[in-house]
């Protein structure tokens, strides 16, 4: 299951499980036809400029351990064959920086002083803080830390107890990750091309691509509309010569920032709205490896667009004292949504230590989620919040973290308890895609690529 323990402090999250829970299971959609070849095969370089879809009947006599993506033949079997996300990519088994003995979650909660906080708030960041009332600022760091260290280490034993975390075996912490960490694709090299595509015309323009089981499109199509997947099984396409997986029920948009009017386009309103923006930091401008948004950009997104009345708005922010308080005083009003609840998602290793120190200067085991709703109609506020459970102040989401950079866990599942069932659901920025969400981002279709898969084979 993908919450694992739910504790008063919050839940323990099974991201792995949640990615496999999403359907990644190619149809038998020609099974009736007896033998049939399903070419999933990457296309010859003349055909690299086009995206083509498929939905794949394997064969009786494939072995299962084919690569991602094999062509599967069937004659007269019916064989199902399903995707699941490598498990490889979830073995943390150490903290990449150790805490010291009298601060490991098997500890007590240690007292931390003010000179700590202080040194650990980094110098520029303590210093914003002491502005704007440096008292305020050490007391709520005080009640972050102890909320997170105990709820942490409760929601640790639970997992501990029934077997979720365990210490890693030989056998474990020796198997080998033979898929390549960082899988060159160009999605976001593509979206900037994609500038440069003539503008459609109204009548050319279509505002949703569905994936069907055999059709092809052009570039041009997939980034200048929302492409949706409305079938019960997963669909594989290929775009400049790399296979993505698509989830069931699931829609998507690949494109820059400055190219979101099919979105708007798409004319649907979102009860729940995700946002993971590339937040702009030091580390980053030095690197020159990572894009990012400025604050003036990050305003710039029209969430009010596409915000249904009293919709939920769920930001990650950055350990930045900075981007904490620009979000709560300056981008939330100016969206006109309400803040409610600071939530931490807190990294832990498959024994359920920190992946880092929590007194660790520079990164923090931990990221913070700012929750709020859309301010509008009174009645209809009232009316959506009927039978849904309100925001809690703080909330931990506690979870093995990807070894894939800025692979974020799931909000799904713990967010259903304060949303009503079938709603619509957006994030921006996205890095993948979920089934029965809408998603956008210029990398929306990163971490689908097919490689980070591994592909299992099932008889019926």
């Amino acid at each position: 299951m993908t919450v694992v323990h739910r504790l008063p402090a919050g839940w323990l999250v099974d991201h792995l499980s949640f990615i496999n829970q999403g359907g990644y299971e190619i149809c038998d959609s020609f099974a009736h036809h007896g033998g049939v070849t399903c070419n999933t095969s990457v296309p010859s370089t003349e055909d690299c400029h086009s995206i083509s879809t498929f939905a794949a009947t394997p064969s009786s006599n494939a072995s299962p351990t084919y690569g991602p993506g094999d062509a599967i033949e069937t004659e007269g079997k019916t064989t199902k064959i399903r995707y699941v996300f490598r498990e490889e990519f979830f073995d943390i088994f150490k903290p990449h920086i150790a805490a010291a003995p009298e601060e490991q979650l098997c500890q007590g909660c240690p007292e931390v002083s003010l000179t700590e906080i202080k040194a650990n708030s980094n110098g520029e960041e303590y210093q914003e803080g002491a502005k704007s009332g440096s008292g305020d600022s050490v007391a709520t760091a005080r009640k972050v830390r102890k909320l997170i260290w105990e709820g942490t280490f409760h929601l640790v034993q639970e997992g501990l107890k029934s077997g979720f975390l365990h210490h890693a075996t030989a056998k474990h912490s020796c198997r080998k990750n033979n898929v390549p960490q960082h899988v060159v694709c160009g999605l976001a090299e593509l979206c900037e091309m994609a500038k440069q595509f003539p503008a459609l015309s109204g009548s050319d323009h279509q505002a949703v691509h569905v994936l069907e089981d055999e059709t092809s499109s052009s570039e041009q199509d997939l980034l200048s509309c929302v492409t949706e997947n409305n079938s019960n099984c997963a669909k594989i396409i290929v775009l400049m010569g790399q296979k993505y997986l698509v989830p069931p029920k699931s829609s998507f948009l690949l494109s820059d920032i400055s190219c979101l009017q099919p979105l708007l386009n798409y004319e649907k309103k979102y009860d729940v709205i995700v946002i993971d923006p590339p937040w702009e930091n030091k580390s980053v401008k030095r690197s020159n490896r990572y894009s990012h948004l400025s604050s003036w950009q990050i305003k710039q997104i029209p969430v009010p667009a596409l915000a249904a009345p009293n919709c939920l708005v769920v930001m990650w922010v950055t350990n930045r004292q900075k981007h904490l308080r620009f979000v709560k005083d300056e981008l939330y009003p100016h969206w006109s949504v309400k803040t409610l609840a600071e939530w931490h998602w807190v990294k832990i290793t498959r024994a359920g230590e920190f992946v880092l120190p929590l007194e660790s200067l520079h990164k923090k085991p931990y990221e913070v989620l700012v929750l709020g709703r859309v301010q509008g109609d009174v009645k209809e506020t009232l009316r959506k919040s009927e039978s849904v459970l309100p925001i809690p102040e703080h909330k931990l989401i506690v979870s093995i973290p990807c070894s894939l950079h800025s692979h974020k866990p799931p909000l799904a599942a713990v967010l259903a308890e304060f949303i009503k069932p079938d709603v619509e659901c957006l994030e921006l920025f996205a890095r993948n895609l979920q089934p029965g969400w809408t998603s956008w981002g210029n990398e929306v279709l990163k971490f689908q690529h097919i490689d980070y898969f591994t592909l299992l084979q099932n008889e019926n």
